[in-house]
């Protein structure tokens, strides 16, 4: 075959398959930034397991990737996504990170793995940037080399404890009886400390559990079936039991129902992540167990117009790919991790790119703007929060949503800095 005509097929073959899946595809002849390097990075993300799957996020990579590339890459540069599954345990976290490292993937872009212990070893040894992880390890918050896009689970619960230290009397909490889990009610309860509420009732559980009828009927029995009780600056308030078990949490719901019965009213509460707009959705929207429901989240709720390019990336190059929501927290911390990176690289205006040269970039003051999505993001050592357990915490706002009508709405119109609660938040004592 001649080479003009080699060149021909392989256009051809790249475009047919998309460019993201064949590493050939690197450098088109003749194409935008054919003189430029492939950029190679890795999203990982549990899938097909028994506790939280966010299958959602790669989906999103890849999209993400097609998009890029049918506008001639990023820079210039061909955008190669590898993704891979943690299976959501610590072997599979550190394989995800290991091949990350022998494929030349210069970043980890906006995925989710609990295991932060067992991930961030390697990455840290080949200096590989970590940019918009989930925020479920503690890792993500500390190592020198992650980079995250919001506050994580550690934000979430201190403003969930805010959120409902003015719309609840008692308050219970349900959560995975795991290392990590043990952190949240210290947040929660620091949330509702600021306001002079007591603590919440911590009700520990296995994550993966197939029923939750017993934690249920404590949990009621914890929030007085609705009674609530004033205390200090505060009204009587609802009952509330916040429930934060990731993908189990609809589990949990489906026990709390049959335990609740025609007791008192008592609100369901929870954050961006156990509940979102698809499981409010299926659930029966408005006449489903949501409605009323109090969510604290990071990003602005669904049906924000800023959301809008994710959605047309959505509808053009995954419109059949029903892996993605684009209500779901997973694949919109995915959009915005992906977001800095390409800012980052179109920024360098190099024909190669290293893991060297985003950390540098990041590292000196580089500031990521997600249109209105997050605020201003960087991570200089002047952007570090004042607290030893997430310095690395530079994005603090959440938002304070409710279910209304079978809708997640904003219940105020501004979001929430919760970065002095989380500075006294201490899980290192």
């Amino acid at each position: 075959m001649t080479g003009w005509r080699r060149s021909l097929s392989v256009l051809a073959l790249c475009t047919t398959v998309g460019a993201s899946s064949l590493a050939g595809c690197g450098a088109l002849p003749g194409g935008a930034g054919g003189s430029r390097s492939t950029v190679t990075v890795m999203t990982w993300a549990p899938e097909s397991t028994r506790a939280t799957d966010m299958p959602g996020m790669p989906a999103m990579a890849a999209a993400y990737a097609r998009w890029v590339n049918a506008r001639g890459g990023i820079g210039g540069h061909r955008l190669r996504v590898l993704t891979c599954n943690d299976h959501n345990d610590l072997i599979g976290a550190g394989a995800c990170a290991e091949r990350a490292v022998k494929e030349g993937a210069v970043a980890v872009v906006g995925s989710y793995s609990l295991y932060g212990q067992s991930f961030m070893p390697p990455l840290e040894a080949a200096g590989i940037p970590y940019i918009g992880g989930y925020g479920v390890s503690a890792e993500e918050f500390r190592s020198a080399l992650s980079y995250p896009v919001n506050g994580g689970q550690a934000a979430l619960l201190a403003g969930s404890g805010r959120q409902l230290a003015g719309e609840c009397g008692r308050v219970a909490l349900v959560r995975p009886e795991t290392v990590d889990g043990d952190e949240l009610p210290i947040l929660l309860d620091t949330g509702l400390a600021e306001s002079g509420r007591p603590p919440a009732t911590d009700i520990r559980t296995t994550e993966d559990a197939g029923e939750y009828g017993a934690q249920a009927a404590a949990a009621l029995r914890a929030v007085g079936a609705g009674t609530g009780t004033p205390s200090a600056g505060s009204g009587a308030g609802p009952g509330c039991v916040s429930a934060v078990l990731g993908g189990r949490t609809q589990t949990f719901v489906d026990s709390f129902r049959r335990q609740q019965g025609t007791g008192g009213q008592v609100r369901i509460a929870s954050v961006l992540g156990s509940v979102g707009q698809g499981l409010v959705d299926s659930t029966g929207g408005k006449d489903g167990p949501y409605e009323g429901a109090y969510v604290t989240g990071w990003y602005p709720v669904a049906g924000d117009p800023r959301w809008q390019p994710m959605r047309d990336v959505i509808d053009t190059y995954a419109f059949d790919d029903n892996r993605i929501d684009p209500a779901d927290a997973g694949a919109e911390t995915t959009w915005i991790a992906y977001t800095a990176l390409r800012e980052v690289i179109e920024s360098l205006g190099k024909d190669r790119i290293t893991a060297d040269d985003l950390t540098r970039a990041l590292d000196g003051g580089f500031a990521v703007r997600t249109g209105g999505l997050t605020p201003t993001l960087q991570w200089r050592f002047q952007d570090m929060l004042a607290s030893r357990d997430f310095p690395r915490l530079v994005n603090r706002r959440v938002t304070y949503q409710v279910v209304r009508g079978g809708r997640l709405v904003a219940l105020r119109k501004d979001p929430v800095d919760v970065g002095p609660t989380l500075e006294k938040a201490s899980l290192s004592e």
